[in-house]
């Protein structure tokens, strides 16, 4: 058997390590040169797929303190072609090692956006279970990670290559440590505690931490006193990234809403009408159908003349 290079010689040493399709075409083209024209940069996951995108890690840590990006999570595929359409510049996504489906449709829906699979907290039990999570998560198309992992499991992820998001102050699903879901960081020891927690990140190898509900004014003074990119939820304006889910932007649901929250649509309440107009259709399809007003002459169609006698006369003369 000829050897790769034998078989497709003209390939340079860039697209040896693409992925390549049975005929030897590649299957992940690389980007053009010229996609920094439209705002893009050029990189390759984690995973081996050529890719362009609105940043890369590096293109964040260097805005760190100069700019407040925003960041959304979407869940459907028509809330991420609508992030990605208006400009959202980072977007996260739930990411479940087992069912990674939703993902990956998320991140083909929107190809450019920097994106962050979020892995579900009981989905992994050890070090080498959170690093195998993050190989799939890049697999699948991830530009990075997040959990609420501790020190040890964002240390062993980050090791391999894998940028690791971590979250500080109110962590929902941990809120029984720290007195349910409500504000943290509120006496001095809370707000030392988080900046303890933030250091113990940073020092293990995180590039980033989503920091929730926690006080303004201790956020701004926390996000720069260290090189972590700080994604804020609930925690003001003093973070590097401004980061709102897309059910709370677009008002998806009725209230009560969260106090962090601010609703720019009222799709719930576009849903509920909608979902009156599906009944009333239902309805009137039925009394339609009763009075016999459903099909008119205009749905029907007539038989050509002499065919229904014809057709009698045949069934008639074959019985």
């Amino acid at each position: 058997m000829a050897s790769p290079g034998a078989v497709f010689p003209h390939r340079s040493p860039a697209q040896k390590h693409q992925l390549m399709n049975p005929d030897g075409t590649p299957a992940n083209p690389l980007p053009s040169r010229d996609a920094h024209k439209q705002g893009l940069h050029r990189t390759m996951t984690l995973g081996g797929q050529y890719a362009t995108r609105n940043y890369t890690v590096k293109h964040l840590q260097n805005l760190k303190g100069k700019a407040v990006l925003t960041e959304t999570m979407p869940f459907t595929i028509s809330e991420a072609v609508a992030a990605e359409e208006a400009g959202i510049d980072t977007l996260k996504v739930r990411f479940d090692p087992q069912n990674p489906a939703s993902a990956i449709a998320i991140r083909k829906a929107a190809p450019h956006t920097f994106m962050t699979f979020c892995i579900g907290l009981t989905k992994v039990a050890t070090v080498d279970g959170a690093v195998r999570a993050g190989f799939d998560a890049m697999e699948a198309g991830a530009d990075g990670v997040m959990c609420q992992w501790g020190p040890d499991f964002i240390e062993a992820v980050s090791r391999v290559g894998i940028p690791v998001q971590a979250h500080a102050g109110l962590v929902p699903r941990l809120s029984t440590w720290t007195g349910g879901l409500k504000a943290v960081g509120k006496t001095l020891d809370e707000a030392l505690g988080i900046f303890r927690q933030i250091r113990s990140f940073e020092e293990a190898g995180a590039w980033a931490v989503e920091v929730e509900v926690i006080p303004a004014d201790l956020l701004k003074q926390l996000s720069c006193r260290t090189r972590l990119v700080t994604s804020s939820i609930g925690a003001g304006s003093g973070g590097d990234i401004q980061f709102l889910f897309a059910e709370d932007i677009l008002g998806n649901h009725a209230p009560p809403f969260p106090r962090h929250t601010k609703q720019y649509r009222n799709l719930y309440r576009m849903e509920q009408e909608l979902q009156a107009e599906r009944v009333a259709g239902f309805r009137d399809f039925i009394r339609d159908v009763q009075s016999g007003g459903f099909p008119g002459p205009e749905h029907l169609v007539k038989a050509p003349d002499g065919l229904i006698a014809q057709f009698l006369e045949a069934v008639d003369d074959s019985g």
